[in-house]
């Protein structure tokens, strides 16, 4: 009788050493705002305060200038930068390094021409990193499908070469999204090819859809979603927001919103049943989507078309969050607000996040449960709490130097980091125009409780 009493308790016990034991979960960020874009960072022990200062480094590592933030997976970190040889010739390079070490373990370069394009850094693109293969686009729309592990090219095209697109005034900025077999794309090919999807092991082309002549395509990153009974592809370009069915690119729904300087930017953020966009010049739209249907209705918007006498939010590069019935995000001079979910309604306003109240002033923001990481254009890391009552900072370090030179003293620093961070494997991962780091957020650690 003792015998059966002891040996359940003993496994019992046995069970949750090995449970206390375990090793947290850990999660790549293969794409562009991480697994789904969705900008949730779901990852456990992580540290809950920043230390003062500047934050310790694990590893860095030099590599030349570009916006484009990195993505990380299978132990890789993979990013794309520009060298300049010339007024507007240089090369542009795809680099795979060690995630432990910084280490480089390979690079793939070719020749790009920046000629006609405004703030010529560098690519603005995410790598895409898919089943062994990693997708990288190149500012003036040069599109490689790279072996993630070698480094060796599979298939290439090109934006304007292939499918007669014309260069965009701050170049191609939307990342290459896997769906499937599919790898969309948005080239604003011509005729009717502002969106694409490409066999992703080929290059193929499988479907085509929109006009680019009526509207330039935009820099806004496409999402997809689930809604209505069904996928939906959503593409926000210069003269609507659109939802096409990703698997032959037809048009579920279109709402027009013609977007001043064709400055679509900030990711369309996505909390059913409601798709927020929000332009610099031209404010925010709320949609809601059908439960039943693909279809979309307006719920509300702006009304302001000015960059300095805005209301609700009018974002530039930093996509906004939902939290509950509320709306969270950054204004055109960097002001954090919060908006009331149903009507737009401006419930509070903060400079603290961006400091400095100027034009473009920027902050990617990322959730972790219950609070939120933000990287500014100053070079600092950030971890605040938003709620209705007001903005609350629970710690703030420095993370890395801003770099891009904008002139004439438009900030404190000089310059500014306008680069999206990883969040992988309870790291940070940060690129400027002169290196990219890796920074541990790991906290301490549950241990094991004693029999």
């Amino acid at each position: 009788m003792v015998r059966r009493t002891i040996l359940p308790q003993l496994l019992i016990l046995g069970l949750a050493l090995s449970l206390a034991l375990t090793p947290l979960a850990a999660e790549d960020w293969p794409e562009w705002r991480g697994k789904g874009r969705s900008g949730v960072w779901r990852e456990t022990g992580i540290v809950e305060k920043l230390p003062a200062g500047a934050l310790a480094r694990r590893w860095a590592t030099p590599i030349a200038a570009g916006y484009a933030g990195p993505a990380v997976a299978d132990g890789r970190v993979y990013v794309t930068d520009f060298r300049g040889t010339d007024v507007n010739n240089g090369i542009e390079r795809a680099l795979s390094l060690d995630e432990t070490t910084g280490k480089v373990l390979w690079t793939h370069e070719w020749a790009a021409d920046y000629t006609g394009m405004d703030y010529p850094v560098g690519p603005r693109a995410t790598p895409t990193v898919d089943g062994g293969r990693v997708y990288v686009l190149g500012a003036v729309g040069e599109l490689r499908c790279l072996d993630a592990k070698t480094g060796d090219l599979i298939w290439r095209r090109s934006y304007r070469e292939d499918f007669g697109a014309e260069l965009p005034t701050w170049g191609f900025s939307a990342a290459p999204l896997v769906d499937g077999e599919r790898l969309i794309v948005v080239p604003a090919g011509r005729p009717d090819a502002k969106v694409m999807a490409l066999d992703k092991t080929t290059g193929k082309e499988i479907w085509r859809a929109l006009d680019a002549v009526i509207s330039e395509p935009g820099y806004s990153q496409p999402i997809l979603l689930d809604a209505g009974g069904t996928r939906q592809l959503i593409v926000w370009h210069a003269g609507a927001l659109a939802s096409l069915d990703p698997l032959n690119g037809e048009l579920f729904w279109e709402q027009p919103f013609k977007i001043q300087m064709n400055t679509p930017i900030a990711t369309p953020a996505w909390s059913e049943p409601h798709l927020l966009v929000s332009a610099f010049f031209s404010g925010g739209r709320l949609y809601s989507l059908a439960p039943d249907r693909p279809v979309s209705s307006l719920v509300w918007k702006g009304e302001s078309d000015s960059a300095v006498d805005t209301d609700k939010i009018h974002s530039l590069m930093a996509t906004p969050v939902f939290d509950g019935d509320y709306v969270y995000g950054l204004d055109s001079a960097g002001e954090l607000r919060c908006l009331r979910r149903s009507t737009g309604e401006r419930v509070w306003e903060s400079q603290q996040a961006t400091v400095e109240k100027i034009r473009n002033a920027s902050a990617f923001i990322v959730r972790h449960q219950d609070r939120y990481f933000i990287s500014n254009d100053r070079g600092e890391l950030i971890v605040a709490k938003f709620s209705p009552q007001g903005y609350e900072e629970l710690s703030r370090a420095e993370l890395i130097k801003p770099t891009t030179d904008l002139g004439a003293n438009r900030r404190e620093r000089k310059a500014v980091n306008w680069v999206h961070p990883a969040y992988a494997n309870r790291h940070i991962y940060i690129r400027n125009d002169e290196e990219i780091i890796s920074v541990s957020l790991e906290g301490e650690q549950p241990r094991s409780a004693g029999p």
